[in-house]
C-alpha cells in the first residue's frame, strides 16, 4: 500500500496531494467548498448542477482566484443548458470534469482536444467500461450507499469497487459510503486508486448547503436515509415529511408522472438550501450515521488523511 500512495494515478493524473476528491453536490459545493478543499491538498468540485450559467462562471471565476491548485466541475450531462456549461468551462480554461447522469461518448471527445481531464460516475462495470471506450481519464465508482442520485443496480460499495478495478485499465475513485480515513483504506485495498467524498463536506463551514440541512444531518441515526424514486431517477434521501409522501405514493403504484408532479420544481432547493426539512428535498449518503460535527473543510480533509495512515499503520 504504500508503494502505491507514492506512485498513485489520481495523485498523478489530477497533480493533488491527496487522493481524496471532494463531490461535486448541488447546492452544497460552491466556490468556497472547492477552493478550500484544493487549498487542503484534495481537489475540489464545483456542483454545477444546481447552477445558472452565468453563476456557474462565477463559482470558477472565484475559486481561481481564492485557490492556485487544481479544481474541477462536476457537470450533469442532463443539465438543460449544457451546452452553455461546456462552454464556460472551456472559455474559463477549467482543468478536470467530472461527467454523471447520460453518455460520456457526447462530451469528453470536445473536453478532452481542450487538454481538460474527464472523469465520469457510474454504478456498474459495464457502465465504466463504456466511460473507458468514451476516452474518460478516469471513472467514479458509486456505491448504494451514496447520497444523492444513485444507481438502479443497488449494488454497494464493497462489491462495486473491486467489479469495476477487474473490468477496467483507467484509474478508479471510489464513492458511496466514505467520510473517514478507514473507510478510505478500506476503499483502496478493495482496487480504487483515490476516494470522492460528498456526505461529510456537505456538513462542512465552507459548504453553501443550509444550516437547518447540516443540523439534520448531524442528528441522522443509521436507517434515517432510503432510496426513492426509482421510476424516475434513483436518489437516496434523509427521511422527512416529503420522503414519507413519495414512498406512501411508491407504495400505491403511482406511475412516474404522478411522481414527477408530486417532486414538482426546486424541491431539492427547498430542502438542501433553503431549509425546509418538512417539504425539502433532502439528499444524502448513509454514511450521514457517523457524521457528528460541522468542520472547516481543510480540517476534514487532515482529519481523514490522518485517519487514513494511522488505520495504515495497523498490523494485520
Amino acid at each position: 500500500m504504500q508503494a502505491i500512495l507514492s506512485n498513485n494515478r489520481i495523485t498523478q493524473l489530477f497533480q493533488i496531494q491527496y487522493p481524496i476528491i471532494q463531490a461535486g453536490m448541488i447546492w452544497a459545493s460552491g466556490w468556497r467548498l472547492a477552493s478550500a478543499v484544493s487549498n487542503a491538498g484534495g481537489l475540489g468540485i464545483i456542483g454545477a448542477g444546481s447552477m445558472y450559467p452565468s453563476v456557474l462562471r462565477e463559482h470558477i471565476q472565484k475559486t481561481k482566484a481564492a485557490c492556485s491548485k487544481p479544481f474541477a466541475v462536476n457537470l450533469p450531462l442532463l443539465y438543460p443548458d449544457i451546452q452553455e456549461h461546456i462552454q464556460i468551462i472551456m472559455d474559463e480554461k477549467v482543468p478536470i470534469v467530472f461527467t454523471s447522469a447520460g453518455n460520456p461518448k457526447t462530451w469528453t471527445g470536445l473536453l478532452k482536444n481542450q487538454g481538460i481531464k474527464v472523469v465520469h460516475v457510474v454504478s456498474s462495470s459495464l457502465f465504466a467500461q463504456k466511460a473507458e471506450a468514451a476516452g474518460c481519464d478516469a471513472v467514479v465508482a458509486e456505491g448504494f450507499e451514496a447520497g444523492g442520485h444513485n444507481g438502479r443496480e443497488e449494488t454497494t460499495s464493497m462489491i462495486l469497487i473491486p467489479s469495476v478495478k477487474e473490468a477496467i485499465n483507467i484509474p478508479l475513485i471510489a464513492a458511496g459510503g466514505i467520510a473517514t480515513g478507514r473507510q478510505m483504506l478500506a476503499a483502496m485495498i478493495l482496487g480504487a486508486d483515490a476516494v470522492q467524498i460528498g456526505s461529510r463536506f456537505v456538513c462542512s463551514e465552507e459548504a453553501s448547503s443550509h444550516q437547518a440541512f447540516k443540523d439534520a444531518i448531524i442528528a441522522a441515526k443509521e436507517g434515517d436515509t432510503q432510496l426513492s424514486l426509482k421510476k424516475l431517477v434513483p436518489v437516496r434521501l434523509l427521511k422527512n415529511p416529503f420522503a414519507e409522501s413519495v414512498l406512501e405514493a411508491e407504495k400505491n403504484g403511482a406511475l412516474p408522472e404522478a411522481l414527477m408532479e408530486l417532486l414538482g420544481r426546486a424541491r431539492a432547493k427547498k430542502g438542501m438550501f433553503e431549509g425546509d426539512l418538512i417539504e425539502g428535498e433532502l439528499e444524502i449518503g448513509q454514511v450521514s450515521a457517523m457524521i457528528h460535527q460541522i468542520k472547516p473543510a481543510a480540517e476534514i480533509v487532515e482529519e481523514i488523511w490522518k485517519d487514513f495512515n494511522l488505520a495504515l499503520a495497523i498490523p494485520f
